[in-house]
């Protein structure tokens, strides 16, 4: 009885030194991640290895999605007639919504496993042990270059994302449809605005892209060094990562397009 009554104190106080923890590591990592510029070969290493490696898997999910609201805008937009500000539609999904949480899922299912997985495994096989025995910090060494590379790379792949995105409504639309062109672009260009939708878009890549490098180094860090430790680690760095850019979109879209 007195177990079951101590359980749920337990939990809290996990939780409570969890969330400590945490914010310890995320604000040694911003700090480190700084300081690992001075030593930019490690970190144009991870940048090609994050963000070479997560290319084509944004690119293409991009085009299909494009794909996607070019016909189920149109079929919309036909309804009120209205067809020629598909290119508008298309345009302030993506770069407001789509483009940042898409590619942040995409970025956490392929690059942040990765992450992930390469920590646990340094931890199973005491490469992790290792440095601190020779005096090396670990944090500094091997997580803050891939830290700061996460945080470069998703802004770019967001805007690649949200580029192709256009470019996939723009061929169902206009090449497959037969939507004018001219009122595609112009509609584009006279709907959007660069601070208010492209550049509150860029904001969300660069939080998304710090919330989902930190979830997969330190889940990765913090993982048991064994084969089933790593497994687990893994799956939750996706369901940590999708969960944490799911509700920081939330609070940054209400944030960002209060009109009170």
């Amino acid at each position: 009885m007195i177990r079951m009554l101590m359980q749920p104190w337990r939990m809290l106080v996990d939780f409570v030194v969890a969330v400590g923890e945490g914010a310890r590591f995320f604000l040694r990592l911003c700090l480190l991640g700084l300081a690992a510029f001075r030593r930019p070969r490690l970190v144009i290493d991870q940048i090609h290895f994050i963000g070479n490696y997560s290319l084509s898997i944004i690119l293409v999910s991009g085009l299909l999605v494009g794909f996607v609201l070019g016909l189920q805008g149109y079929y919309t937009l036909r309804s009120f007639g209205s067809e020629e500000a598909l290119g508008q539609l298309v345009t302030l999904s993506l770069v407001r919504e789509l483009g940042p949480v898409v590619a942040a899922l995409l970025f956490a299912g392929r690059a942040g496993t990765s992450l992930t997985a390469e920590i646990g495994l340094m931890k199973a096989g005491e490469q992790i042990d290792a440095m601190e025995m020779m005096a090396v910090d670990p944090v500094a060494r091997v997580l803050a270059p891939r830290f700061a590379a996460a945080v470069i790379c998703l802004p770019l792949l967001t805007a690649l994302f949200s580029t192709f995105g256009v470019l996939g409504g723009y061929l169902v639309g206009v090449e497959l449809i037969g939507v004018d062109a001219g009122s595609f672009w112009s509609q584009m260009q006279s709907g959007v605005d660069w601070a208010d939708d492209v550049g509150n878009g860029v904001i969300k890549s660069v939080a998304f892209g710090f919330t989902a490098a930190f979830i997969a180094l330190f889940v990765g860090y913090r993982s048991q060094p064994t084969p089933e430790g790593v497994a687990h680690a893994t799956t939750s760095t996706v369901v940590a990562s999708s969960l944490a850019v799911l509700a920081l979109d939330f609070v940054l879209t209400a944030l960002m397009f209060n009109t009170n």
